[in-house]
């Protein structure tokens, strides 16, 4: 239970964020003029809006009271959204290895309904064996002691309880060929990852696809993607970019597209789900 309670809190806050920016704009009010009435900087209110800090309460009443909400209803609609939005979520005692900005992918990762993924350069996180999450930690962070290793993997390890928990949601992952034949660690945790991938690939929540070397180029070109839909219906898709030192949280509804049609086009040239399992298991015999 707490695990869904944290996780709506991220929900609520970008709902809370994108209802904030909504108002705004329909005021013709810039970030600057907002930050300005609540003693903030411009990349503060773009925080907010995006969800990706927590809300005081003077800040929200006097951002609503810029942008001309005076119905109390809606002003207590809104504050109460606040504060439900400042619950932490149980990742927050990784702290000490979780950057603040995959902070908020757990949280929409742990209150998604629909979660689709491409991913080239490793098996996805929600798909990775202990061993395997070792060794891809241990290439990632090469000067991380042994301590924050397993600190790291076992967030990881947490986060995977999702696929199996009541509120599962539909897991579709594309896994590009690449991703089968680079190791992480020995030829004994390929067999472990490679087997583990047959297995979790039989859960009826989960989809799993391979894009094969011999389809050539495809519409993943770009790199690993993410893109993740929530029950909320007031509460757009959001599109995830990871890269080394930050990531970006695309929601506006043209670049969502964009990547939905990339999505649909990769689902649509991999190998189908049967197919995959047929080259996994090829590539199990092989070590």
């Amino acid at each position: 239970m707490a695990t869904n309670e944290s996780s709506g809190s991220v929900v609520r806050r970008i709902l809370l964020g994108s209802q904030l920016r909504r108002l705004r704009e329909s005021r013709g009010i810039t970030r600057e003029a907002a930050g300005y009435s609540i003693r903030a900087s411009e990349s503060k209110i773009s925080r907010m809006e995006l969800g990706r800090v927590s809300f005081k309460a003077r800040d929200v009443e006097d951002l609503l009271t810029l942008y001309g909400v005076t119905d109390g209803a809606e002003r207590e609609a809104l504050l109460g959204l606040a504060r439900e939005a400042n619950v932490a979520g149980w990742w927050h005692s990784y702290g000490d290895v979780l950057p603040s900005w995959f902070q908020t992918y757990v949280g929409l990762e742990g209150a998604a309904s629909h979660i689709s993924i491409y991913e080239v350069q490793f098996v996805h996180g929600l798909l990775q064996t202990e061993g395997y999450a070792h060794a891809v930690v241990v290439r990632g962070q090469p000067k991380a002691d042994e301590a924050e290793v397993e600190r790291r993997v076992s967030l990881r390890m947490e986060r995977q309880k999702l696929l199996f928990s009541e509120r599962a949601p539909r897991f579709h992952a594309v896994l590009d060929e690449a991703a089968l034949h680079r190791p992480y660690g020995d030829a004994a945790v390929m067999r472990d990852q490679l087997q583990h991938l047959l297995d979790i690939s039989e859960q009826p929540n989960v989809t799993l696809q391979v894009m094969p070397f011999a389809h050539g180029g495809h519409a993943g070109e770009s790199g690993a993607f993410t893109m993740l839909r929530f029950p909320e219906s007031d509460l757009s898709d959001v599109v995830y970019l990871e890269q080394l030192t930050g990531a970006l949280y695309l929601d506006k509804g043209e670049e969502v597209a964009q990547y939905e049609r990339a999505m649909e086009r990769l689902h649509a040239d991999s190998l189908s789900p049967a197919e995959s399992r047929s080259l996994i298991g090829r590539l199990l015999q092989l070590l």
